[in-house]
């Protein structure tokens, strides 16, 4: 003690009063203010002011961010090793390194279902790089089974090489100077490691060698799985996707009483296959392409290169290219309105199936037809108001019963858009009853406007058709006893509705569910409802220039520059007698001048019988 006094005193300060000894302070725990702890300061680093006026402004204020909130920001403020690391491009020939890019890109260690196995075969450290979930285990597994035995192929492959091959000095290409047999064989070595893996060691049919690390990261994105070889800039690629798929079962929308029971499903691969299968011609093109930044969805374009108009082909490719978008979730939906744009018009631009047959039959008529990835729905173009009315079942059964069954369906088409607006007209104005009609009309009139009941019937029936699509299955003859007796028997015994609106509205309803195309019945809906106010506020002026305005608004209507309403404007005799009557198979010769073929002839033309 009384050296250290004068110690001070020599230093020429008053002697001080000593501070007791003091154990070293554990590190503080920066915790929110849920109790959530988000950090620690050292005991012998100063506290930053901002960071404890932060933590007083969380505890007093809940109006505030949180501590969280300001950690989560300042992981998201990249350094610039990891921005470098993020914005590489080449393959690291460290794993370490590599590991460091596969984080900044893809979230290795952060995302549970990235998965990158290290494992070493042959003396050769190796990465497996895959998404857990997408990958064949069982395939993998024969390829991770031959790969143990690396070492045998190795040594096999070195014993057949000939000894002076080792001992031969070689010319170097760079340097043009002799260079050592020892240097030559250790670079024979490092070059030939990938090529032994992709060639003997990994048993599948589809592999690829890459040297960009992007090219991997999407190509493992898309399902398949990448080996990375320490000491390597490339990696090998084995296509070995297992994706959540059903099974090909028949669609709802597209059902038929004979005929195929297939339909295609939200994977790719098994809708272009379920095609091949029926169409077995060498010049079926099927071109392959993505579309948004972010979830880069394959769009496969399809066609027959010696039917189709390539004009075509090349305008529908060009706009999807032009598509720039983060993404396209609703797959063809959305991807229809980024290329085709039909803005509000309700009318269909293209024709959607999922009936592998049907897009078979329109590929050999020169159509064009588009595959989206996780869609089951096929796009169909060119088309028209006609290819929408068109079924499957007609083609089916017999000329006379198709062409039969054609015309039932057109009267139903035609009935759900004019049938209740003609028959308000006929209401409303008695002296425009042709004779022997008399009989038409309410007898007693329900206590709503003939209007309004026509409007709360047609919002009913929408009502109860969106509440059949989510309501389950064993709820669903519940839901349909419901509507039928409580909201329709009831409204018409308490006076509300008239039995008769109730019968027209549904036949018209009968026609919507009868048209083949689901989203022509949602246009003619809307077009229904337009006609009847139209009808109802100005009469039979209002009918005609509605009809008038809906048909002008259809011809209009292009479709790649194909007038919707062919062959009837432009009229087309030939292709219009197609469409009125289902003809024999045999008898049609030549393809419809629609998709402008370059092959017009469907089938060779028989030889005349020689006399």
């Amino acid at each position: 003690m009384n050296k250290q006094i004068k110690r001070a005193k020599w230093i020429g300060g008053k002697p001080k009063k000593l501070r007791s000894f003091k154990p070293p302070e554990e590190d503080k725990l920066i915790v929110d203010r849920e109790g959530n702890i988000i950090g620690s300061l050292s005991a012998d680093e100063p506290e930053e002011p901002s960071a404890k006026d932060g933590r007083e402004r969380d505890t007093e204020s809940g109006d505030s961010e949180t501590g969280m909130s300001r950690k989560m920001r300042q992981e998201t403020q990249l350094t610039a090793e990891e921005r470098e690391l993020k914005e590489s491009t080449e393959i690291s020939e460290d794993f370490d390194r590599l590991k460091r890019q596969l984080e900044e890109k893809v979230g290795l260690n952060k995302s549970f279902d990235v998965i990158f196995r290290e494992m070493v075969f042959g003396g050769q450290k190796t990465g497996i790089f895959y998404y857990n979930g997408f990958i064949k285990d069982y395939v993998l597994t024969e390829i991770l089974e031959r790969l143990s035995y690396a070492d045998q192929v190795h040594r096999e492959t070195e014993h057949r090489k000939p000894v002076e091959e080792h001992r031969r000095p070689y010319r170097n290409w760079r340097t043009d100077r002799a260079e050592e047999p020892s240097g030559r064989q250790e670079e024979g070595e490092r070059r030939n490691t990938i090529g032994l893996f992709e060639e003997a060691l990994i048993p599948h049919v589809q592999v690829k060698r890459v040297c960009k690390l992007k090219e991997a990261i999407d190509n493992v994105a898309m399902g398949g799985t990448a080996f990375f070889f320490e000491g390597e800039r490339e990696a090998v690629l084995v296509d070995a996707k297992n994706f959540p798929a059903r099974t090909t079962e028949e669609p709802e929308l597209e059902r038929v009483v004979r005929g195929s029971r297939d339909g295609f499903v939200e994977t790719l691969l098994t809708n272009v296959t379920l095609v091949r299968r029926r169409v077995r011609d060498p010049r079926l093109k099927l071109e392959i392409t993505q579309v948004g930044k972010r979830t880069q969805t394959d769009v496969c374009i399809g066609y027959i290169q010696d039917i189709c108009d390539m004009k075509l082909v090349e305008s529908i490719r060009d706009k999807i290219k032009e598509v720039k978008v983060d993404g396209v979730p609703l797959a063809e939906k959305q991807l229809e309105e980024a290329v085709v744009g039909n803005s509000w018009n309700p009318y269909p631009s293209v024709r959607y199936s999922e009936r592998p047959d049907v897009v078979a039959a329109h590929l050999l008529e020169g159509h064009v037809i588009v595959f989206v990835d996780t869609s089951p729905s096929v796009m169909i173009l060119p088309t028209t108001f006609f290819h929408h009315v068109q079924h499957a079942e007609e083609y089916r059964q017999t000329p006379i019963v198709g062409t039969y069954l054609r015309w039932v369906r057109f009267i139903g088409i035609a009935a759900s858009i004019f049938l209740l607006p003609l028959w308000l007209l006929i209401v409303t104005s008695p002296e425009l009853k042709p004779a022997g009609l008399e009989f038409l009309g309410p007898q007693k009139p329900g206590k709503i406007p003939i209007l309004g009941q026509f409007l709360i019937a047609e919002l009913g029936i929408d009502l109860m058709r969106m509440a059949a699509v989510h309501t389950p299955s064993p709820l669903a003859i519940a839901m349909g006893l419901v509507a039928a007796i409580l909201v329709g028997e009831v409204a018409v015994k308490a006076g509300l509705f008239s039995n008769e609106i109730i019968l027209y509205l549904s036949v018209a309803a009968v026609g919507t569910f009868a048209t083949p195309s689901y989203e022509l019945s949602l246009a003619n809906r809307i077009c229904r409802l337009v006609l009847l106010v139209i009808s109802a506020v100005f009469k039979v002026p209002g009918f005609v220039i509605g009809s008038t305005l809906l048909l002008l608004m259809l011809a209009l209507q292009r479709s790649y520059n194909t007038p919707y309403l062919w062959p009837f404007i432009p009229f087309n005799m030939n292709a219009m007698g197609h469409i009125l009557v289902r003809v024999p198979f045999l008898s049609m010769k030549t393809r419809l001048s629609l998709t402008r073929p370059k092959d017009k002839t469907r089938q060779p033309r028989r030889p005349r019988r020689q006399e």
